[in-house]
């Protein structure tokens, strides 16, 4: 099998190679050339860049050229295209033009994997879903900068994923509410349409996105806001926390809609795209405060339906689909079917064994519109949860297939900190990707080379493996816990709180020193790496600094287990080159808003074990 990412429906292998020569004619057969002229110069940047061949572009010409596109409309299926690739050159066709660019990545990875002298074959691709997307939080704490931003899209687009998300509570530049972002580097309105020109070029849709009823924390710790919260003190999570500030926009308050619509006719004329994320998960202070009445008189599920039917007008009327979190309304089953069918319900879950088999059967039979809403496992923990990301990757896929989900959005969250940095999320990128485009093709995956291959550039083959593995040092300790790995959450609560009597597992620390030395072996092949990418020393820099954090989660451990770990001056030397250097990877992709935040969530679990 071909390394190809995503592996195509369809590929036929005639044998035999066609030798590229070192420069020929790409013709651009459609009667408006100019619609593919970005997927020819892209094109002819990858055969400069991988084999030093040159490529002339030109509209429809008599001669065959070397490589030529052409349209045709009868493909059954959209984003359909056919690869030939004969003795007498290479031909894409396909239904639109979005179906000739996944054609051309598709033989951009060709060039790059067997250089001039391609094999002989024909391959017939289109995808399982129409809408393949990526959501990035950039509102806990990390806001990439726009360099950052461009690199993945480019990235994502040539593993053909077609939709981009922005999660945003408070990190866009609303001209009146500068108090709201004013220390967070916001995105501001001219970086998105210029983000959303580049999306446009390579068929993504770059979705807006923002949070409009919980997560509102951000605008309602200040106290010219907290007359929209459904309390003005802190939350109650359901996990037991208690949360500092109010946490969600009250639908009892009347200013709340009229409040939002402003956001709105701000946010919306940035982007291209007609789809509109409203958010509204995790709404758990609602009948806490404001709505105390309305919930005892109406139910909190009919509450917070009502109040998810006023933010669709306002969409509606603005000429937006909207799209929202189903994690509060399918708590409700009989209230799903009154839900408008012209929106689209987000169904997600986040580990392996999530119930994407129910939830989605629960959409589907109300006739609702839904995406499937996996992740890429790497929040919470600092290099990722591989093994989980690929169940949880897999199941939503798999019963979105079977239960008629329109679209898959793979999440990529920054819970607490933020403190994984950026490569620790490609493995799920690149799963996803893989298997939202052909899911019986991409299933099992060879994902260490795809990453070698198509994210890290690594001709040596190490890493990624080494992501792979260092993805799974959360298993070692053989203490599981739900979303996140305990060498994360080491650094934020004592080890009696995080075991229960069946997890004891730890009572000696055996597994914590097993734990390092793991990660020691892992790290081993490291300096063998051969990235070809020009950020190759920030990468290795990256997946340095993620395995110093997981050691020094297991020795916090065996510290407070007192059983052979470090003392605690050694602790706190160890810890302060840590914080260095969470500074020195965050700011290497990252715009300094919102470090601050973050560091300082070290600097408390320094105090809290070390001193």
């Amino acid at each position: 099998m071909l390394n190809l990412l995503p592996h195509p429906r369809k590929l036929t292998q005639h044998g035999g190679i066609f030798h590229v020569p070192s420069n020929g004619l790409l013709v651009l057969d459609i009667p408006t050339p100019a619609e593919l002229l970005f997927t020819g110069k892209r094109l002819a940047q990858a055969f400069s860049e991988f084999v030093d061949v040159h490529l002339d572009i030109s509209g429809s010409y008599p001669v065959p050229g070397l490589l030529r596109l052409s349209m045709n409309p009868g493909f059954k299926h959209a984003e359909g295209y056919r690869l030939t690739i004969e003795e007498s050159g290479i031909y894409i066709t396909g239904k639109d033009p979005a179906a000739l660019f996944y054609g051309a990545a598709t033989l951009i990875q060709l060039i790059q994997t067997h250089g001039r002298d391609l094999p002989l074959l024909t391959i017939e691709d289109y995808p399982d879903f129409p809408v393949r997307g990526v959501m990035l939080d950039i509102s806990r704490d990390k806001v990439p900068t726009l360099e950052t931003l461009l690199q993945l899209v480019d990235m994502l687009a040539g593993w053909k994923i077609n939709q981009f998300q922005l999660y945003t509570e408070h990190t866009f530049a609303y001209h009146a509410h500068e108090v709201v972002w004013k220390n967070a580097s916001p995105m501001t309105a001219s970086d998105i349409l210029l983000l959303d020109a580049y999306c446009r070029e390579r068929f993504i849709e770059l979705v807006p996105n923002q949070n409009s009823f919980g997560h509102m924390h951000r605008w309602l710790e200040h106290p010219e806001y907290k007359y929209l919260g459904e309390t003005e003190e802190g939350t109650r999570m359901p996990w037991g926390e208690l949360f500092e500030h109010p946490f969600s926009f009250s639908p009892a308050v009347p200013e709340t809609l009229d409040f939002l619509e402003a956001l709105y006719d701000e946010l919306l004329p940035n982007f291209t795209s007609k789809l509109f994320n409203v958010g509204a998960d995790e709404t758990f202070d609602l009948g806490a405060g404001r709505t105390r009445a309305l919930v005892e008189e109406k139910g909190k599920g009919r509450v917070y339906l009502d109040y998810l039917l006023e933010l669709y007008q306002r969409v509606k009327s603005r000429g937006y689909t909207m799209q929202f979190w189903g994690d509060i309304i399918n708590q409700y089953p009989d209230l799903v079917p009154l839900l408008p069918r012209d929106a689209i319900a987000l169904e997600w879950g986040y580990e392996a064994d999530h119930d994407f088999p129910g939830k989605t059967q629960l959409f589907a039979e109300s006739g609702i519109a839904y995406y499937v809403c996996p992740g890429t496992s790497s929040w919470n923990t600092f290099a990722g949860r591989t093994d989980n990301a690929i169940e949880n990757i897999r199941n939503a896929v798999e019963n979105g297939l079977r239960n008629s989900a329109v679209g898959v959005l793979n999440t990529d969250w920054g819970d607490n900190g933020h403190w994984q940095p950026l490569p620790a999320s490609y493995l799920g990128f690149a799963y996803g990707a893989g298997a939202s485009w052909c899911y019986e093709q991409n299933r099992d995956m060879d994902v260490p080379a795809v990453l070698d291959t198509f994210a890290f550039r690594d001709t040596a083959g190490v890493m990624g493996k080494l992501a792979y593995d260092l993805g799974n040092a959360y298993q070692q300790p053989q203490v599981l816990l739900h979303n996140g790995s305990l060498l994360f959450w080491l650094y934020n609560h004592p080890i009696e709180k995080l075991l229960s009597e069946k997890q004891s597992t730890l009572d000696t620390g055996q597994t914590l020193h097993d734990t390092i030395t793991y990660i020691d072996d892992t790290m081993a092949s490291l300096d063998r790496a051969q990235i070809q990418h020009s950020d190759a020393d920030l990468l290795k820099q990256e997946f340095r600094y993620a395995a110093d954090l997981l050691k020094h989660g297991a020795k916090r451990g065996l510290l407070m287990l007192d059983n052979g770990g470090s003392n605690s001056d050694e602790m706190r030397t160890e810890f302060d080159r840590l914080k260095q250097a969470h500074r020195d990877v965050w700011l290497a992709r990252n715009r300094p808003g919102g470090l601050e935040d973050s560091a300082a969530r070290l600097v408390r679990a320094r105090s809290k074990y070390l001193d």
